[in-house]
Parts: C-alpha cells; sequence; structure tokens
C-alpha cells in the first residue's frame, strides 16, 4: 500500500511502537494496492531522479548568475538562451573593467560549470537511450504523439505492472490528471487538477502535450474540436490526460499503438428461442 496513507493513522507522539499501530492499522482499510517494482525499473528511476536533479542544479545557477550580473546593470533575459545570447564571456569582460577580480573569477566558474552540467545531463540521456532500445514496452509507448524517451521510460518504471489499475482513468486520476472533487448531500463539485500521484510523471506528460498542441502538423478532429471550445491550458492537461490513458491501453492490453483507433462496447448477446428475443 501506498506509504503515505499511513499517516492519517499515526496518532499524537511519533515513534516506533506508535509507527508499527499506524502501519497495522493502515493495512486494513480497503484501499489500492501499488505495484511491487523491479530493480531494472528502480534503477531507471534512479537515472531519472538523477537528471532531474542535475536539470534543478543547471536552472539554480542559471538564475543565480543572472541575478548577480543584474546588480551590476546587465540585464538578461530569463532561460538559457538568454544567456547565451548576451555572450556571456564578451559581458564578464565588460564589468570586469570595474568590478574585483575574485567576483569575476567566481562568475566565470559559475558559468563554466552549465557546461559541465549540460556533458552530464546528456550523458546520463545517452545512457537511458541506450537502455530502453531493449525494452518493448518503452518502445511501444513512444509511438504514442507527445511521448518521448523520457516520458516512455518513466511511465514504464513508475507503472511497474498496468493491469493494477482497472482503467486508463484511473491511471490518469493516479497521475493526478484529473478534476478534484469536493461534494455533499448528492451534489459533486469539479475543481482543478488534483496534482496527486507523481509530479514528475504529470510533468512529462504536459509538457509532452503542450509540443503535441503546438507544433503537431496534423491534428486529430478531436483536438481540433476541443481546441475551439476550450483555453489552451485546459486543453494541454485533457490532452495529456487522453495521453496517460493511451499509455495504460497500450501496455495493460500488450498491443501497440495504433492511430485514429476507436475502442467500443462489444453488442449484446442476442438469444432467440421459437422467434422471441431474450
Amino acid at each position: 500500500m501506498p506509504a503515505a496513507f499511513v499517516k492519517a493513522f499515526n496518532i499524537r507522539n511519533k515513534n516506533d511502537a506508535a509507527d508499527a499501530r499506524a502501519i497495522w492499522l493502515a493495512v486494513q482499510q480497503p484501499s489500492k494496492p501499488i505495484a511491487v517494482k523491479t530493480e531494472v525499473q528502480q534503477a531507471m528511476l534512479a537515472l531519472h531522479r538523477t537528471r532531474e536533479q542535475l536539470v534543478k542544479f543547471r536552472t539554480m545557477q542559471i538564475n543565480s548568475l543572472r541575478g548577480l550580473l543584474t546588480e551590476y546593470g546587465e540585464v538578461m533575459g530569463r532561460g538559457r538562451a538568454a544567456l547565451d545570447n548576451k555572450a556571456i564571456p564578451d559581458v564578464l569582460a565588460r564589468v570586469a573593467e570595474r568590478l574585483p577580480a575574485a567576483l569575476i573569477d567566481t562568475l566565470r566558474e559559475q558559468w563554466n560549470g552549465l557546461a559541465k552540467l549540460d556533458l552530464q545531463i546528456g550523458a546520463i540521456e545517452r545512457r537511458m537511450r541506450m537502455w530502453v532500445k531493449e525494452d518493448r514496452a518503452v518502445r511501444a509507448i513512444s509511438d504514442i504523439p507527445g511521448v518521448g524517451m523520457l516520458t516512455a521510460s518513466a511511465a514504464v518504471s513508475m507503472i511497474g505492472d498496468a493491469k493494477v489499475f482497472r482503467s486508463g482513468r484511473e491511471f490518469a486520476a493516479w497521475a493526478g490528471l484529473v478534476p478534484k472533487q469536493t461534494g455533499s448531500g448528492g451534489k459533486t463539485n469539479l475543481h482543478g487538477i488534483s496534482k496527486r500521484g507523481d509530479t514528475y510523471l504529470r510533468t512529462l506528460l504536459i509538457h509532452g502535450a503542450r509540443s503535441v498542441l503546438t507544433h503537431s502538423k496534423e491534428p486529430s478532429q478531436w483536438l481540433e474540436q476541443i481546441s475551439k471550445r476550450r483555453p489552451p491550458n485546459v486543453v494541454i492537461v485533457a490532452l495529456a490526460n487522453k495521453m496517460a490513458r493511451t499509455i495504460w491501453a497500450v501496455l495493460a492490453h500488450d498491443r501497440p499503438y495504433q492511430r485514429g483507433y476507436m475502442s467500443l462496447k462489444p453488442a449484446p448477446t442476442v438469444c432467440t428461442r421459437e422467434g422471441i428475443n431474450f
């Protein structure tokens, strides 16, 4: 069972005895079990976590460098591209005329550190590509529009066994891509997306949906229709929800992705006897 569910049963002080009692109470409650991951899946998730940490470090260094240079009149836009377009070596050479050499050397080291982080992130991504080439499940869901190498490998590793979920809707709810519900007295109110589940996987799905909405040359009829009725961000989340359901269907039913596939309910069975339908 998810470990986060145990905290609700931990009353007052926290110690080993209280934790054991909370676990004992929690496991008796009706809840959804989670799939046990294999060591290979855990190893792939470790690569994802390491890459995510390096990306955060790189973003922190970019923001720090941009903020420090802003204090001396060198204003630059957000993002890595803004720093590259401003030619940081030229900027540092210009401010070096009036600032101490110790500060300039530190800023230059921070700028050079970004290149090292780029190399580390690129190396991890190359290892992941080499690894996932042999994974049949990752290759199968990589054909889904908006699902790249990162999203496919992260989804397969986090799901574990797709058959744990009863439907694609349940998997989308587990990923936090459905509206949050509040209600009483038989009336249900729907709010924004719940944002439950793993933030990393949900972020990858939403970024993939945004790329499909922005760069797709032949959008589906469903996407064109919903884009006319709803705001762009709502369309992106709806498309991410649909991508999550498609991922589940491909993994749970062990079939390749088919563009334009429509799932139909089986026709009811009709038994006849002496001309009478039952």
